[in-house]
């Protein structure tokens, strides 16, 4: 995330949990320039980052982090969207199921193959049913679906890995193919670690399939990954291709 970015979040709240290198959850119920709502305090950090930076931002301000995910990129790239305890049932019912945070391409096509158009659909499903058709996401979706998110504001993690991923719409069933769609993924892992002065001496690489397995390799080197080349020769190389 850019210092310069977080500084101005700082200015509101000790309470950041950053999530990627342009997003963060904040939590404002004691905001510390006492303005008196969230959505004010919404208002004035979109407004110093315009000033500070000449970037407009997006935010959603809610109850819980789920509602306020989906808020923050319900309007992108420039809005700002409230969602209040009372309207929060009813617009999780109508939210079309690719708007829920946590469900990619592939889950969106698994779940209208199913039924599931939008959160009511979801709603409607038991906890085991969605266990069968989703194993372990099944209870964040049960809970979501009836606007639960109890997952506390995490400040001040000790961030262990830096990692990136990305979903494709369509098949990537060649490793040629892999590798150049890895590339774009490559140089933004490197451009969080030179932005946070972090290096690691273990990449692991992760591959979910469209049913859902998941497989994975990792390669530790006895130093340090010290520059890119490094670590585009550490992804080229065949010790942690993913096998067919």
């Amino acid at each position: 995330m850019s210092e310069e970015i977080r500084a101005i979040f700082a200015k509101h709240t000790e309470l950041i949990e950053p999530v990627s290198l342009d997003e963060a959850y904040l939590d404002v119920t004691e905001n510390l320039q006492s303005l008196p709502t969230a959505t004010d305090v919404a208002k004035a950090i979109r407004a110093e980052i315009l000033e500070a930076t000449g970037l407009v931002a997006s935010a959603g301000v809610s109850y819980n982090k789920f509602l306020a995910k989906v808020a923050s990129d319900y309007r992108k790239p420039n809005a700002l969207l409230v969602i209040t305890p009372t309207m929060g049932p009813a617009f999780v019912e109508d939210l079309p199921i690719g708007r829920f945070h946590g469900v990619g391409p592939v889950t969106e096509a698994k779940m209208k193959r199913l039924g599931i158009q939008t959160g009511r659909d979801l709603k409607e499903r038991s906890i085991e049913e969605l266990q069968a058709a989703f194993g372990s996401s099944a209870g964040y979706y049960h809970a979501v679906a009836h606007g639960i998110d109890e997952r506390p504001v995490r400040a001040h993690r000790i961030r262990k890995s830096i990692g990136a991923e990305n979903t494709f719409s369509d098949d990537a069933d060649t490793f040629e193919i892999l590798a150049e769609r890895l590339a774009p993924i490559v140089s933004k892992v490197w451009t969080a670690c030179e932005t946070k002065g972090f290096r690691g001496r273990t990449v692991t690489l992760k591959v979910k399939f469209s049913d859902f397995v998941q497989i994975t390799r990792a390669r530790s080197m006895t130093e340090v990954v010290p520059d890119r080349a490094t670590l585009e020769d550490i992804r080229r190389q065949r010790q942690i291709r993913l096998g067919s």
